[in-house]
């Protein structure tokens, strides 16, 4: 493992040197990162094969696409995000003028986790580099050769005292969260969140946290149940269902149940052929241990479709399982995985009670053709983000913040939100001597009357 506070202290004084507070540098930074992943696109999907089998589609989709998109738009954005914005002055300051400057933080770290462990690692860099930061990466061990090939491609494009990566397991996060950084952004488990919180409160360091939970999906009696089952379908199994978004558990009206069945295997069919354990479109799971533990959970019901494994692949096939409570293990955790729990509702009120009952998710998606009903919804229902009628798409506009709430997380990102995340806004009044108004001050006769008359 690199000497992790070696690399601090030379990032320090690097940024101390105020280089990366010049935008045109930002701007020439992130050029070189956008080449650097054009460069080894094929690197990147070998890469991902290997670690998780994702097919050349889902990793451009949602990985490099993915990518491109955050620092083409924070390259189109930035020199005006970062000038100095002024504000309003109110009539007791006459005279002087006020200005929030968006001002790096200095020192980052951002650890990433195994799910998308390319773009999760890198999209919250560009935001941390447009806003001036330096940074320390840490990629996940369990996607070894993405991990090894994204430090490859940062010391190939930056210099250590600028952006480095530290790799290793559980002793370098440990180490890396011994150390004091000016800002920590976590994506993972809400266990794990837990532990870069307190390490981050030892230093007082803020932290954005990206957690997850069991995100509802609900579909509604008037649903359009063609494009409802596909959506759901293509939500739920991309990456097979190891997305922290992805529809952790379905709501089903008991009316549309059967028919959303029959529609649901269509679906899985067409995207992954009758036996997605041999479809090259299908991604397997990361790791033995994460494998049976999904496998357990497939006897927490009856698997009308799917259901079945291959360990040797460590793959488990598009499951919906049926006859699931809510006190089943299944309910208990985020799934993290290609099983979707089904329940059905007969009301609306009761749909919403069983989730506002639960933690608040981090991302929610209803199915209905009643804009009335999708803002009752809305209005009921505390979550980090979501879709009406469709599945992660949120995600992809780059102009909504992407974040949690509560147990799901702390803080958000993309586009702009990503810049502003990285960034102290800081408050300047730039006041005039050539006014010095009498009644601030104590030796004023009428200053008492004259504030009450000001501030009533």
């Amino acid at each position: 493992m690199l000497n992790v506070h070696s690399i601090i202290q030379r990032q320090r004084s690097f940024f101390a040197g105020g280089k990366t507070k010049q935008v045109e540098f930002r701007l020439e930074q992130l050029a070189k990162l956008k080449q650097s992943v054009k460069d080894r696109e094929k690197q990147i999907i070998k890469a991902l094969k290997q670690d998780l089998n994702k097919s050349e589609f889902e990793s451009y989709a949602t990985e490099i696409g993915f990518l491109y998109e955050e620092i083409n738009m924070m390259m189109k954005h930035l020199r005006s995000w970062a000038k100095p914005e002024k504000v309003k002055t109110p009539m007791t300051h006459i005279g002087a003028s006020s200005y929030i400057y968006p001002e790096p933080y200095g020192l980052t770290l951002i650890i990433a986790p195994w799910n998308y462990p390319f773009q999760l690692q890198l999209a919250p860099l560009v935001g941390a580099m447009a806003a001036g930061n330096c940074a320390v990466l840490k990629p996940s061990e369990l996607t070894p050769n993405v991990s090894a090939l994204l430090s490859e491609l940062v010391q190939s494009t930056f210099e250590e005292e600028y952006i480095a990566v530290v790799e290793g397991g559980v002793e370098a996060s440990q180490a890396l969260l011994e150390e004091k950084f000016d800002y920590i952004f976590f994506t993972g488990s809400v266990a794990v969140g837990r532990i870069v919180m307190q390490a981050a409160a030892k230093h007082l360091t803020p932290v954005t946290l990206e957690l997850g939970g069991k995100s509802p999906t609900i579909v509604d009696e008037d649903a359009n149940l063609e494009i409802t089952a596909k959506r759901i379908a293509w939500g739920k199994f991309t990456n097979a269902g190891q997305t922290c978004v992805a529809p952790d558990y379905l709501l089903i009206h008991k009316k549309v149940k059967e028919q959303f069945i029959r529609l649901f295997q269509t679906y899985i069919n067409e995207f992954y052929g009758e036996n997605p354990l041999e479809s090259d479109q299908y991604t397997r799971i990361v790791s033995e241990r994460h494998f049976k533990r999904l496998a357990g959970f497939l006897e927490n019901g009856t698997a009308v479709i799917g259901g079945n494994t291959n360990a040797e692949k460590l793959m488990i096939a598009p499951t919906l399982l049926d006859g699931v409570t809510w006190d089943s293990p299944v309910m208990q955790d985020e799934i993290f995985g290609p099983i979707l729990p089904m329940m059905e509702f007969s009301t609306l009120d009761e749909a919403i009670g069983h989730v506002q009952h639960s933690p608040n998710p981090l991302a929610l998606y209803y199915f209905s053709e009643s804009t009335e009903k999708q803002e009752r919804i809305l209005q009921s229902i505390r979550f980090g983000g979501g879709c009406m009628n469709d599945t992660l798409m949120h995600l992809a506009n780059p102009n909504l913040p992407f974040g949690g709430v509560g147990n799901s997380g702390i803080g958000s990102y993309h586009g702009k939100s990503s810049f502003e995340v990285f960034s102290h806004q800081k408050s300047v009044l730039k006041q005039t001597t050539k006014l010095d108004p009498p009644f601030r001050y104590p030796s004023f006769k009428h200053g008492l009357s004259m504030m009450k008359k000001i501030f009533k």
